[in-house]
């Protein structure tokens, strides 16, 4: 996320312009964002007009509008947050007080407006705008047919894909169809892997699975590697974690993560530091009840 310009009065009331660059940028946004906020952003409004003649056309016009937020939708596998409320700054195609839903925008700048910024929303936009803090850890969750390749970043674990491949099951007396479904099944979590991790900034890559699919597939990926003398790969070798899952799909990763030996390995990587102080809550809260409350009022 980009900090474009923030002012904050003495009061606590005031304004940041932000422009999202990520995905993530959309959950930061989604819990800076509340009930009674103002937004200013770019947005396409349908826009009647009527001729002469007395036909009615619609255009599609893009305007800015400031709305006093109402309703907010976050979608998560999509990145996507819609935000409903009241135009307060009346212009020629928007009454005052008319609803309206904005849909925030990949590298679109917008403006958010408070009447108090607490010191929790302005440390979480301070961290987002942090260059340093992006993902320093993969995932590859993997069983037959099916992958899932993510990244886990400070706040969030993101897919960036999800791979599903036919495998026809093993034959008496010939493996050749199963053999070439596996074949095309890592060619592709391989692919995967190239497109959408940084090996600059990552520092580990977890491959997980039940049985031993992880193994062949970093079997395979090696020998693809060398035969394509992929400098990438070969160079980053040391990066692979290879570990045991209970399955292929991504909820496989909270057990990895609390796993004592791969804590060790992640020791320095954040979101380690993340899964450490959820820990440490806990414990706290296990030995010390008392010290956290909930309820209707809160």
């Amino acid at each position: 996320m980009k900090l474009l310009k923030q002012f904050i009065e003495k009061s606590r009331a005031g304004y940041v312009r932000l422009v999202p660059e990520q995905p993530e940028d959309m959950w930061h946004i989604y819990n800076l964002i509340q009930k009674e906020d103002q937004l200013e952003a770019s947005t396409v409004r349908g826009v009647k007009s009527e001729t002469t003649t007395g036909s009615v056309s619609t255009d599609r016009v893009r305007l800015k509008l400031t709305i006093s937020i109402e309703d907010v939708f976050f979608d998560v596998q999509a990145g996507a947050l819609r935000i409903n409320g009241r135009n307060i700054v009346e212009n020629k195609f928007v009454g005052f007080g008319q609803y309206h839903t904005l849909d925030l925008e990949m590298n679109q700048p917008f403006t958010l407006s408070k009447r108090e910024w607490d010191l929790i929303s302005l440390q979480r936009i301070k961290d987002a705008c942090d260059i340093t803090r992006q993902a320093d850890v993969a995932a590859v969750t993997m069983q037959e047919g099916l992958a899932v390749i993510c990244l886990l970043t400070q706040f969030m674990t993101v897919v960036r894909q999800k791979i599903e491949v036919p495998i026809p099951r093993k034959r008496r007396g010939t493996t050749t169809n199963h053999e070439k479904g596996v074949q095309r099944f890592y060619e592709q979590i391989y692919r995967g892997i190239k497109q959408h991790i940084d090996f600059s900034v990552v520092k580990v890559i977890i491959l997980g699975s039940p049985g031993f699919v992880r193994d062949q597939f970093f079997e395979y990926m090696m020998a693809q590697a060398i035969k394509a003398e992929d400098k990438t790969i070969l160079d980053n070798k040391a990066k692979f974690l290879l570990v045991h899952t209970s399955s292929g799909h991504k909820g496989a990763l909270e057990e990895v993560m609390r796993d004592p030996q791969i804590k060790a390995r992640l020791a320095d990587t954040k979101a380690a530091q993340e899964v450490k102080a959820i820990d440490s809550f806990y414990q706290m809260l296990n030995n010390n009840p008392d010290r956290a409350f909930y309820g209707y009022a809160d």
